[in-house]
């Protein structure tokens, strides 16, 4: 059902999840764990998948939150739950709130879970190509800062995500990222396809928190694009011209 870091779970007070698409009540392309709002999945079903991951994470279903995902930057800094319909445009939660789990929701994009110990000030960010590119990381560890914490003490987690082997892009895209961030250059290798890129998503995203100063990271190594059994795939939806597709949830939460 649930996949954990081993970093962040020796970490006493603080309780972590990287969902899987296992041990929900959803069925056909949303078998089973569905916890997306944004997908085409009965509400009920979706309702019932968070019921059971707030109960792994120790909370109320009511104080599971998440926000509605933008491919943005943006971050919200939460102190109490708010309706699912009331969620706010971000793609990324900071708290200090104890038994108030936050999360993102991903099927390909980078879930990034983080933690101070020490201030106790915990975060979760959805980390796609645009949020990672756009500075989403570092718009985190900034609101986690404004939290008390401090970004030398923050320990990060990387969980499932498109992995290397499966991520082609093309010539575009390659070339808006050296565009904006030059040091960029060594996460693409030519693809068989001429003109067209290999993206290390996670080695990426794992740069950046280094660059921003944390010295923890992370990376469970695990791909939603190849592992079908456990995860959802957003590109592999696409390759088969599938309907729809479901979404994990990856959520952090301090313990009382």
């Amino acid at each position: 059902m649930m996949l954990t870091s081993p970093r962040l779970g020796a970490l006493p007070g603080i309780v972590h999840a990287f969902f899987t698409r296992e041990g929900g009540v959803s069925d056909g392309v949303y078998a089973s764990l569905n916890g997306g709002l944004g997908s085409g999945d009965e509400r009920a079903r979706v309702f019932a998948n968070r019921a059971r991951m707030a109960a792994a994470l120790g909370v109320e279903p009511s104080r599971l939150a998440t926000v509605h995902q933008v491919h943005s930057p943006e971050v919200i800094v939460i102190d109490r739950p708010w309706g699912e319909e009331a969620r706010p445009r971000a793609d990324a939660l900071v708290t200090r709130t104890p038994s108030l789990a936050i999360a993102v929701s991903s099927a390909d994009c980078g879930p990034v879970l983080l933690a101070d110990e020490e201030a106790r000030v915990v975060g979760a960010a959805h980390a796609g190509w645009k949020g990672a590119l756009t500075g989403v990381i570092e718009a985190t560890i900034a609101a986690m800062e404004g939290e008390g914490a401090r970004r030398e003490r923050i320990k990060a987690a990387l969980g499932p995500m498109i992995s290397r082997s499966a991520y082609e892009v093309g010539p575009e895209f390659e070339a808006r990222f050296r565009e904006t961030d030059e040091a960029s250059g060594e996460f693409f290798a030519p693809a068989a396809r001429h003109g067209h890129f290999i993206f290390d998503l996670s080695g990426y995203i794992g740069e950046r928190l280094e660059r921003a100063g944390v010295r923890e990271v992370e990376d469970l190594g695990r791909c939603t694009y190849g592992e079908e059994r456990l995860f959802y795939s957003y590109r592999r939806m696409t390759q088969r011209r599938e309907a729809d597709y479901g979404r994990h949830l990856s959520a952090i939460a301090l313990r009382v």
